[in-house]
């Protein structure tokens, strides 16, 4: 009997382990494309700009998903969008397997920047509702799960570039178990999810990420204090019953200035990271002289310590995210910049120990962003008001890969990252000062 009640335990987490596996397949076709901008510029003759230029349509087409996709979560429901979302970023990944011209990739990748960009700003919603006591645990499994496509995706690139399974060259193949791999995972989330919904009335049992237990009272507590809560009508239905929330609603969060300092924080948090890791491997190759193996193998261990955020997320949880905030961006920002400093020496050793701390502090801080976010935002416009967040942060980091691409012909792959290091220096500033002046507050309650 308490094996089948663990098991029963354990089946609930079927919602968090389909959310968490499609973030996995979005990632992995976002960080496929950098470790190929080499082989795509050969085989089409384009620039480190145009290819650059290409990554940024990519991640700007998936910026600019994140506002409509919350808001549709917010009047459609969050199983909706998330299943849309995976089909077109399947299809997508189809049609590159047709070794399409130049423009056509481009296409393709845009499609696949709209499909993937219809996720993360819904499942974060989703998931903070049904796990509303442990926020940042379940947002740590999502993004460490996701991050983990990063890792694979250079790690696979490398293993099939040039081996001809079903196409040629070999990495098409990629994209078309991409693509069929995404088509299941829609299916099964459309399937399976709602099954796992709260119903919509009376208090609902949370299942607790640690134990696996019920925990009605957390529940309750979560919705009596404004936290949320993990019922149907906040996920699945409009969020004031007729679907008539006004834009107006969501711009005016911006009117309390510690809110936008904190959108500030995660702009320049974002131009920063997506710029390193749209050109890692090429920065290792051009300005370190390490070859394509040992810069392939470290732009995996950049993903591979995702695992970091299971233990921010429980932290922050505990203690709050604010400091949790300060500390991981402040590691990441020493740590950029001794890496580019010791770039000169071409270490992989010592290169690689910088790696890991930029690796730890990057993403470190990113399911404490989106647990922060979600703890000050009013659940009514949940889902939208955090889709413009992210449309601004993920805006920022696409424009980054163009930016570092045009400033690597012009003045050198250096001075770009040392742009970026700059950037992350601010954010980590601003942060500190908003857990100096403010540490517990929130827009929710100033209200």
């Amino acid at each position: 009997m308490s094996t089948i009640s663990t098991l029963r335990g354990l089946a609930r987490f079927d919602a968090l382990a389909l959310t968490a596996l499609i973030w996995f397949l979005a990632k992995f076709l976002r960080y496929a494309f950098p470790p190929l901008f080499e082989p795509l510029q050969a085989f089409y003759g384009v620039s480190n700009t145009v290819i650059g230029t290409a990554f940024t349509g990519f991640m700007l087409v998936y910026a600019l998903m994140q506002f409509p996709s919350g808001l549709l979560a917010d009047r459609l429901g969050s199983v909706v969008v998330i299943t849309a979302g995976a089909l077109l970023a399947a299809i997508g990944a189809l049609a590159v397997v047709l070794e399409p011209p130049f423009l056509a990739l481009v296409g393709a990748m845009m499609l696949m920047g709209a499909g993937t960009g219809a996720h993360k700003t819904v499942a974060i919603r989703l998931l903070s509702r049904t796990y509303p006591a442990r926020t940042g645990r379940a947002l740590g499994v999502l993004d460490t799960v996701g991050t983990f496509g990063g890792v694979a995706a250079p790690a696979a690139v490398l293993a099939v570039a040039s081996v001809p399974l079903l196409f040629d060259p070999g990495w098409r193949t990629l994209f078309f178990a991409a693509g069929l791999v995404g088509i299941v995972l829609a299916g099964s989330f459309a399937i399976q999810v709602p099954k796992r919904l709260p119903g919509e009335t009376g208090a609902v049992a949370e299942t607790d990420i640690a134990s696996g237990t019920e925990t009605q009272s957390e529940t309750r507590a979560e919705a009596e204090t404004g936290g949320g809560t993990a019922s149907e009508s906040d996920d699945d239905e409009p969020a004031d019953g007729n679907g008539s929330v006004g834009i107006r609603q969501y711009l005016e969060l911006f009117g309390e200035w510690r809110f936008s300092v904190f959108v500030v924080v995660t702009i320049l948090f974002s131009f920063t990271y997506n710029g390193v890791v749209a050109f890692f491997p090429l920065y290792l190759t051009q300005e370190a002289g390490l070859d394509g193996t040992t810069a392939s193998l470290l732009y995996s261990v950049l993903f591979a310590l995702s695992l970091v955020q299971l233990v921010t997320g429980e932290i922050s949880d505990r203690i709050g995210a604010l400091p949790v905030i300060v500390v991981t961006q402040g590691l990441a920002t020493v740590s950029l910049a001794a890496f580019v400093l010791l770039t000169g020496t071409g270490d992989p050793f010592v290169l690689g120990a910088t790696v890991v701390a930029v690796g730890i502090g990057s993403h470190g801080f990113r399911p404490v962003r989106g647990s922060y976010l979600m703890s000050v935002l009013p659940p009514s416009i949940a889902g939208g008001s955090l889709g413009i967040v992210r449309t601004l942060l993920m805006g920022a980091g696409a424009v980054s890969p163009a930016v570092v691409g045009y400033l690597s012909e012009t003045v050198g792959f250096r001075p770009a990252f040392w742009l970026l290091t700059l950037s992350i220096a601010v954010a980590t500033t601003l942060s500190a000062v908003l857990l100096v002046l403010e540490p517990n507050r929130s827009v929710r309650g100033s209200d």
